[in-house]
């Protein structure tokens, strides 16, 4: 089977067939209830193998099935990124929320616990990792406990990016994060929100222009998350349009195919796949981009697309894949800090002059670039701009696929370790409703969740009781028992060591 030409070939592609069920054909295996129940966080590793973070998940994705060219994980990255979900609550309610119905009436985790799973996750992975920092909202957290998890996420060497729906996120705040160490804010808007007075994805394009102000001359590389949904779905090469026209500020434009996870009460996707949505991408682009050439994680997971700009015209970066696939691995031992411009152009001249080969290719390719396209060049005044354009594939709650499972490049990371974030959607509250231990004026105590008192002995069962206030998704349409769980109290057996 082929993508752009060039030759895939089953277990160990070339390139990456894009979402295709081929990868494995006939040989995936969906997770059963029970196997989901039993499915562990990753341990930490063990030092003595002496394998380094990056090298594990080499190792990862050869088991997977997954190591090929195209692939990032386990030659550029150990891990593409851990959410780190700091607050449970949110100001919005999506209909395709992943969050589980008693989240919101759960208090904050303390921060003293929060700082023990940042440490959880370099010791995973290692500097350089980058941390989503995310909810919930995590700007409803305490703002000065918010600076001080940015703080130390930069202290401990790792990247991290605010991931929110921006309400709160004001430019005083995002300066004052930046500060500490902020290095991404991603904008998560469109229409699954329920955001009054906008009634398409356009109308929303004020709001959002509203908070790329916000961001600008910052020094933050800013996303925008679309959740692509069969009432949106016809809009999204306007967006990319959009997207496309206020590059100068947005660098990544990342699209989420709605999945039947979490509290949301929509569940529908019809032809809304990731294929179509890439689709429509290149639609609004004006650009057959290549989605195969480089990604992490597993190959029905994610698709991933670079593209220069020239007078608002854009152009894949990607296409020629070979020549992708040399760029990464001849260049998977550079360490890039995406805050220190001079660094970034200081490496990558180094870079270039041990790889002559690398410097003539793509020397050559811009000359063509601009041979082919000169008005442009001379309309835009030689100025050129980038943007990414990424697409991910959640799984439904109750169709995970083992082996993608496995070979995940997105954790969320829990009090036992960190954990794919599909598996950890279907089954949120074994992490949520469970207590703490935390270190108080020299004793141990264990924070309840649930009340947010700070016990002396560990709660054996947390059950969280719904309201008019507190009840989001389903359980706000009267489709779940206002009790959680609705029979059995649930016993807190694994809480963290």
């Amino acid at each position: 089977m082929t993508t752009s030409g060039i030759r895939c070939n089953g277990k160990q592609p070339e390139c990456k067939n894009q979402f295709a069920e081929s990868t494995n054909s006939g040989m995936s295996k969906l997770l059963s209830t029970n196997d989901i129940k039993q499915w562990q966080a990753f341990a930490l590793p063990n030092r003595a193998d002496g394998l380094a973070a990056l090298e594990r998940t080499r190792q990862r994705m050869q088991d997977a099935g997954q190591w090929a060219p195209w692939q990032m994980l386990g030659r550029r990255m150990a891990i593409g990124c851990v959410a780190l979900e700091i607050t449970q609550r949110c100001n919005l309610d999506c209909s395709y929320c992943y969050l589980s119905e008693s989240s919101e009436a759960l208090t904050d985790i303390p921060l003293q616990e929060v700082l023990r799973r940042i440490d959880l996750i370099h010791d995973h992975y290692g500097p350089h990792t980058d941390v989503q920092i995310t909810g919930g909202d995590p700007t409803l957290r305490q703002r000065d406990e918010l600076v001080a998890i940015v703080r130390y996420v930069k202290e401990k060497g790792m990247r991290s990016s605010l991931f929110t729906n921006g309400i709160k996120a004001t430019r005083e705040l995002l300066s004052e994060l930046c500060d500490a160490g902020l290095e991404d804010v991603a904008f998560h808007v469109d229409m699954t929100q329920g955001r009054q007075g906008y009634a398409n994805e356009l109308d929303l394009n004020r709001l959002r222009e509203t908070y790329i102000d916000r961001a600008r001359g910052l020094p933050l590389a800013v996303i925008f998350n679309t959740t692509t949904f069969p009432g949106n779905f016809h809009e999204i090469p306007a967006l990319v349009k959009f997207f496309v026209s206020h590059a100068n500020v947005v660098r990544f434009a990342s699209f989420q195919v709605g999945a039947d996870t979490g509290r949301g009460t929509e569940r529908a996707r019809v032809t809304v796949n990731p294929e179509t949505v890439m689709q429509a991408i290149r639609e609004g682009a004006g650009a057959n981009l290549n989605f195969g050439a480089a990604s992490a994680g597993h190959a029905q997971c994610n698709g991933y697309a670079y593209g220069l700009i020239v007078n608002g015209r854009v152009h894949d970066m990607f296409k020629d894949a070979a020549f992708v696939h040399h760029l990464l691995a001849s260049s998977a031992h550079l360490t890039i800090n995406r805050t220190r411009k001079i660094e970034v152009v200081q490496t990558a001249l180094r870079y270039l002059v041990r790889h002559p080969g690398v410097l003539i290719g793509a020397l050559g390719r811009f000359a063509a670039l601009v041979c082919k396209y000169p008005k442009d060049f001379i309309q835009g005044r030689g100025k050129v701009g980038k943007i990414s354009f990424f697409v991910h594939n959640f799984m439904d709650a109750q169709a995970l696929d083992k082996e993608r499972c496995e070979a995940c490049s997105f954790m969320v990371m829990t009090p036992e370790g960190p954990m794919s974030m599909c598996v950890h959607n279907a089954k949120r509250d074994d992490y949520l409703l469970v207590p703490a231990k935390i270190k108080h004026e020299h004793t141990i105590k264990f924070f309840n969740p649930v009340t947010g008192v700070l016990d002396d002995h560990r709660p054996t069962q947390l059950a969280v009781s719904l309201n008019r206030k507190n009840a989001r998704g389903r359980a706000k349409t009267g489709d779940l028992p206002t009790q959680i769980p609705p029979e059995k109290k649930r016993e807190t057996s694994c809480a963290q060591q």
